[in-house]
C-alpha cells in the first residue's frame, strides 16, 4: 500500500484523485490537506511515502510547504502538480527540493507512472547505500544501530534520538540546521520551551563524545540553529 499525501486547495480535484487513486487503481492510501500548513502537519503525523502537492495554496503555499520539508527530509519523493508550469517554475522547484512535475490537468493513470517512476528511484538509491555510515573526524556513527565507534574500537552506544540528531547533521554536514526543523523531527513540536530546553542537553551531550577529537565541532548559530563541522 503506497501511503500517498496529497496537498490540493481544489476539493473536487482532492475527491477525484483521492477515488481514482483508491479506487479504480488501488494500492493506494490518500491523505488529503488543502494548504500547506495542513501539509507539513499530516507530512509529520502520517510520515507518507510520497507527496503530490499544489503550488498555489492559501495559508502556505506548496514552496514553503517543501521547502521546510527539505530543512529535514531529504529522502521522502515530492511532486509539484500545477496547472501553471514555466521554465522558471520548473527550475525553482527542483532547486527547493521537489522531484518532479506533474501538468494540471491530469488522469489518474499518469499520476500513478509519475508516483511509481519516483518511488521506484527511491529504492535504487537505498540499495545503494543501507549501511547509514558516517565518518566523523576520528569516529564512525552507525545511525541504523545507534552506535559511535572510535578509532581504536570503543563503541558508545547513543539513544535513539541522539543518533537521529547526529545523523541529520552528519548528513547536512557544514550547513546550518534550524532549531525548529530539529525540534519537529524529533520533538515534534518547533517552540515548546521544555522540548527546546531537551534540546540544549542532547546537544551538550552529543558535544562531550567528541572532546578527544578537536577537528569535531557543533556549532551554535546563535539564533538559527546547529552545525556539524569536521576539519
Amino acid at each position: 500500500m503506497i501511503k500517498l499525501l496529497l496537498v490540493e486547495d481544489d476539493a473536487s480535484l482532492c475527491y477525484m484523485v483521492k477515488s481514482s487513486l483508491e479506487d479504480l487503481i488501488g494500492g493506494y492510501e490518500v491523505i488529503i490537506a488543502n494548504n500547506g500548513k495542513e501539509g507539513l502537519d499530516a507530512w509529520k503525523e502520517h510520515h507518507p511515502d510520497i507527496i503530490v502537492t499544489d503550488i498555489e495554496m492559501p495559508v502556505m503555499d506548496g514552496r514553503e510547504m517543501v521547502s521546510r520539508i527539505r530543512e529535514i527530509d531529504g529522502d521522502t519523493p515530492l511532486l509539484f502538480a500545477s496547472g501553471h508550469v514555466t521554465p522558471k517554475d520548473v527550475i525553482e522547484g527542483y532547486q527547493i527540493g521537489a522531484n518532479n512535475y506533474i501538468k494540471k490537468p491530469f488522469i489518474a493513470e499518469e499520476m500513478d507512472a509519475h508516483i511509481r517512476g519516483l518511488l521506484s528511484m527511491k529504492e535504487g538509491a537505498r540499495s545503494k547505500n543501507q549501511s547509514r555510515i558516517y565518518t566523523i573526524g576520528c569516529y564512525q556513527l552507525d545511525a541504523e544501530h545507534c552506535l559511535l565507534k572510535s578509532a581504536d574500537e570503543k563503541k558508545k552506544t547513543l539513544t535513539p534520538r541522539e543518533a537521529g540528531i547526529l545523523e541529520l547533521l552528519c548528513e547536512n554536514k557544514g550547513e546550518v540546521i534550524r532549531r525548529e526543523a530539529i525540534l519537529s523531527r524529533f520533538w515534534e513540536t518547533e517552540d515548546d520551551y521544555f522540548a527546546s530546553r531537551s534540546l540544549d542537553v542532547f546537544v551538550s551531550k552529543l558535544r562531550k563524545l567528541f572532546t578527544n577529537d578537536p577537528s569535531v565541532e557543533i556549532q551554535t548559530v546563535r539564533g538559527v540553529g546547529l552545525m556539524l563541522v569536521d576539519n
